[in-house]
């Protein structure tokens, strides 16, 4: 057992001195930013369509709703099957089916036709993120908070020009226009598909590599295991479930409560979503310094004065609110995934495709779930309810100190 865990501890060292290839996690994370950009026009239209299509909240919410839970439930799937057989180039096959949704989506007449179109962005994306979090960890280093943040901070940023996008071009111009950002889905399948080439060339090697480095924490009991990733899953809901509400409904709320255009309301949330995409390259760089325990529970927990403050705010302090709850919030999810697969090490796929799909199932229940509650209630009213779900971060301290773990295990 000593020698067993020496090697882990030796292995790990070597790969944390290893060069990491900012290169491959710079591909990566502007294929990110195309992607998460092109999912984000779906939430951004949604003014657009709903004076189209004369939808109620429900109906938006069951978009979102489509969208999100087919991207959930595939995303543990295909992550399980890459873990046992890895696909170079599923990320460039997955972008195909993102630019079948745009297209679709440009040319829906009916709201049957809408829910086809974000069922297959969600396959898409249900390809993209499980095996494009596994080329960040194999490009890491050994630092694998920073890889996922840089991997992520791609993704948010391009989710937060999708309102800006919408403002611009699509709601001037019309549901047609939406066609034009094909052109984004062919540029992210040429990326993708050279990432594929580097992915395919690493093999093995780098796959059986991050196992051994991770060894080191076979130590922690089964059920320690289980549990811990059920808080961490909990956690997740958490902040997804919250996002959910500004993501899918804020500009509703700015409209309804400030009176302002729905052009306004569009730039006032692509100020959140570019404060998410800040956020988010924080958490996972700290973490590997400090922990990753310490900014999951800042993070979650963190936030809940900002968003207890948010339904009684005035228009400027608004902004402002929103801004620290983008940043507070978003550093949390690059430690979550860490953490997660640092519990289960060799199964990276798997890990992520739980937790992104996971997160983004609760982002679709949450969006229809709060669009059913502003049917029956008004919008303001869904914002007092979420700004409470933050204080469930208080189950944070129930998750193990995993670098204290590492520390310990060398003596066993």
């Amino acid at each position: 057992m000593q020698t067993a865990i020496s090697q882990a501890t030796s292995s790990q060292k070597q790969l944390s001195t290893e060069k990491t290839g900012f290169r491959v996690l710079g591909a990566i994370s502007f294929a990110h930013f195309l992607n998460d950009m092109i999912q984000s026009l779906i939430l951004s239209i949604y003014p657009l369509l709903k004076a189209n299509f004369s939808l109620s909240f429900a109906e938006i919410g069951l978009i979102t709703l489509t969208y999100q839970i087919t991207a959930s439930i595939l995303q543990p799937v295909v992550g399980l099957y890459t873990d046992k057989h890895p696909k170079p180039y599923s990320l460039a096959i997955g972008m195909c089916f993102t630019l079948l949704g745009l297209l679709t989506l440009s040319m829906a007449p009916s709201f049957g036709l809408l829910l086809v179109a974000a069922a297959l962005v969600g396959t898409g994306s249900s390809i993209f993120h499980p095996e494009s979090s596994r080329v960040a960890r194999m490009a890491s280093g050994g630092r694998h908070g920073l890889a996922q943040s840089i991997f992520q901070v791609g993704g948010n940023a391009g989710s937060s020009m999708g309102p800006l996008l919408a403002a611009w071009i699509i709601i001037p111009h019309g549901q047609t226009s939406i066609a034009w950002f094909s052109l984004a889905a062919l540029l992210a399948i040429a990326v993708l598909w050279q990432i594929g080439n580097w992915y395919k060339q690493q093999g093995r090697v780098a796959k059986s590599k991050t196992a051994k480095a991770h060894q080191v924490y076979v130590a922690l009991p089964r059920k320690k295991v289980l549990f811990s990733i059920g808080v961490l899953l909990v956690l997740v809901f958490s902040k997804y479930f919250y996002m959910a509400s500004l993501s899918s409904y804020f500009t509703f709320y700015l409209i309804d409560r400030f009176h302002l255009s729905v052009q306004s309301a569009q730039v006032h949330l692509f100020v959140f979503l570019f404060a998410v995409a800040a956020g988010t390259m924080l958490g996972g760089p700290i973490g590997d310094r400090v922990g990753r325990k310490l900014v999951i529970w800042v993070s979650i927990l963190g936030v809940a004065p900002f968003t207890l403050m948010l339904p009684y705010a005035n228009l400027f302090w608004t902004g402002i609110l929103t801004v620290i709850i983008g940043v507070i919030l978003a550093s949390a999810f690059s430690a979550i995934l860490v953490f997660a697969q640092e519990l289960v090490p060799g199964k990276v796929g798997t890990v992520s495709g739980l937790f992104f799909g996971f997160a983004f199932g609760m982002g679709g229940i949450g969006a229809a779930a709060l669009g059913k509650l502003a049917d029956l209630t008004d919008i303001h009213f869904v914002y007092q309810v979420c700004s409470f779900l933050p204080l469930i971060g208080l189950l944070a301290a129930f998750l193990p100190n995993l670098d204290a773990h590492r520390q310990k295990a060398p003596a066993v």
